[in-house]
This record gives structure tokens, sequence and C-alpha cells, in this order.
């Protein structure tokens, strides 16, 4: 059985309804008609999340917050800091290569209009193949065709740099869909779909229910090597039973999540999207499992990244020290 994006996006709309919510306070006439939040591909969990918090948020606030499918965190930053779109979501080792204009995606452009919001979850990255194909390792990987997302993906930006760590050669790259990435290995079209988002995958999911699957992350000495050449991946654990194939932990590397938006948002804006997450954890956590680590106490998984003084302001009021070059 193969991966259809009609499945998927069905799958999406089955989600646990986030309740409706009574609008909290007088709307501020600082804030625009209607904000646009950019999300990422279907079959990834941007692409639900995002609905989710844009949803709640948006009847929490009283604010019309629509989601704009992107290719990922990369996207998301260039369209926020160029004002295309209001709000966007984004791994902080693709933030750091936006802030110091790094990374070949950049074109050396720094993009230091972009704030941070809140804390979303954590981003482990790891591997699905097929049980016939034999293959349970990354260094296995060399020579085979391996599908990572789309290419403004965290998934794509990191893993052709992961390969390149690892001496891993001659990896043929496949850019596309998160669900196109499901089905292409179930066609057999791609030997291993290589992905990185908040737990659980939707596109992984459905491979673990449909196809005989092996799960697989990385080694200590690959991980060692990896935080080596890129320090801003952590070492990550994907914990058993997060697929039905999935027997054990598997240890591998992620990158924390952050909602992002552009300096010019007005901070009573950025003060009520913040509140409204943070208020609603346990409807956050209906609309995605992932959001179970959306808590003000990870901002300390930022170090690099200006709050919006809004958002700044509401960790302030909780009683969370944000240090004073943190916020601008």
């Amino acid at each position: 059985m193969t991966i259809s994006r009609r499945h998927l996006l069905a799958g999406a709309a089955a989600l646990p309804a986030i309740p409706s919510l009574a609008f909290a306070q007088t709307r501020d006439p600082s804030w625009p008609a209607n904000v646009t939040l950019g999300t990422a591909s279907v079959g990834g969990t941007y692409f639900v999340y995002g609905q989710a918090w844009a949803s709640l948020v948006g009847q929490k606030i009283g604010l019309q917050i629509n989601t704009q499918q992107t290719q990922g965190p990369n996207q998301n930053i260039l369209l926020v800091q160029d004002k295309q779109i209001d709000l966007g979501m984004t791994t902080m080792g693709v933030a750091l290569q936006a802030w110091n204009g790094t990374g070949e995606w950049t074109r050396g452009r720094k993009m230091q209009d972009v704030r941070a919001l809140f804390p979303m979850y954590d981003t482990p990255f790891h591997f699905a193949v097929l049980k016939r194909s034999g293959i349970t390792n990354v260094q296995q990987l060399a020579g085979k065709r391996v599908g990572v997302g789309p290419r403004a993906g965290t998934p794509g930006t990191y893993f052709p740099l992961m390969f390149q760590a690892l001496g891993v050669q001659n990896v043929t790259i496949r850019n596309g869909q998160a669900s196109d990435m499901g089905s292409q290995l179930g066609d057999g079209l791609i030997d291993c779909f290589a992905f990185a988002a908040g737990l659980p995958i939707a596109a992984y999911t459905e491979l673990s229910n449909t196809q005989d699957v092996v799960f697989f992350g990385f080694s200590d000495a690959d991980v060692a090597k990896m935080q080596a050449a890129m320090p801003e991946l952590s070492p990550s654990t994907i914990p058993k039973g997060t697929y039905k194939q999935m027997a054990e932990d598997q240890k591998t590397v992620g990158l924390f999540n952050f909602a992002i938006a552009n300096k010019a948002t007005p901070d009573s804006l950025a003060y009520a999207i913040v509140k409204a997450v943070h208020e609603n954890h346990e409807a956050m956590v209906k609309g995605h499992s992932a959001a179970v680590e959306t808590i003000p106490q990870n901002v300390s998984k930022n170090t690099f990244l200006p709050f919006h003084p809004g958002a700044a302001r509401y960790y302030r009021e909780k009683g969370i020290a944000i240090a004073p070059n943190l916020v601008g």
C-alpha cells in the first residue's frame, strides 16, 4: 500500500479537534486583519502542528491565522525575514545558519529581522527502510538513493551535511513531499526515507502500519563525529513504540524548533500568541502530541536568536529569565 497525499490530508483532518475557545481579550487595533503562518510539507509534523496552533491561537485571541504550506524551516525564515508571511516555524540549526548567513541556501545573506516566539519541540533525525533491503545503519547508505523531503526543510538541509561528516559517499539525494517519500520507499523508487520532525511523524506511522520496515538512528561514534562538524546538534532519543515496528529506543541527534515572527510584529500580538499557546497546553497536545514539549521552560533551548519583546514580556511575567542580549 502506498501513501497518498489525499490520505495524509484526511489523516490530518481526523486529528482530535481543538475545542472552541472564547476570545479572551479585546482586539488590539494595531493588529493586522489576519496573519499567515508558514508550515511545511504534507506528511511532516509542521503541517499538522501548525494547523493546530493556528486554530487554537486564532480562536483564543480573535484573529484569523491562515496556514500556508511551504518547503519548511529555510523557506519559513526567508518569508518571515522579507515579511511575505507573518509567522513561521524553524529548527534552531537552520535559524543559526540564517542569522550568520552561512549554509549554501542563505547565499551569504544574514537574516536578522527574525525573532523567536515560543519553543515547540525537538526534531530528531532518523531513517526508515524496507526490511527486505537489509540496510540497518547509515554507513550502508553509501551509493544508495535517499529521500529527505523538501530541499529547504531541516532534513533536506542537514542530511547531506551528515553524510559528508560521516564519510558516507555517493548518496543520491531525492527531494519532495514527505508523503511522496513514503510512497517512493514503498514502491522501491528510493532505498531509504530519511527525515526529521516532531514525533510521531505521520508518514513514518503510515509506513509502519502498511509496510515491513526497519527504523534506525545513529551510533555513539556517529553522533560524536556529527557534533564535531555541527555543534548545534544535540543528542536525542526516539522512544521504543513511537512506531509500531520500533522495538527499542534509538539514539540519534536532534534540533529544537521555535515559532518565529518578524521583529516588526506588534508587541501586543506577539505577547498574545505566546500566552495563548502556553496557557492552553492541553489543547495544543490534543492537536499534536509533539506539543508536550511546548512549555515555557524550553526557552533555554534557544541560545542565540533574540526573542520578540512581546514574547519576552510573557516569560518575564512567568518568572523565566531571558538574557538581555536575547531580547530585541
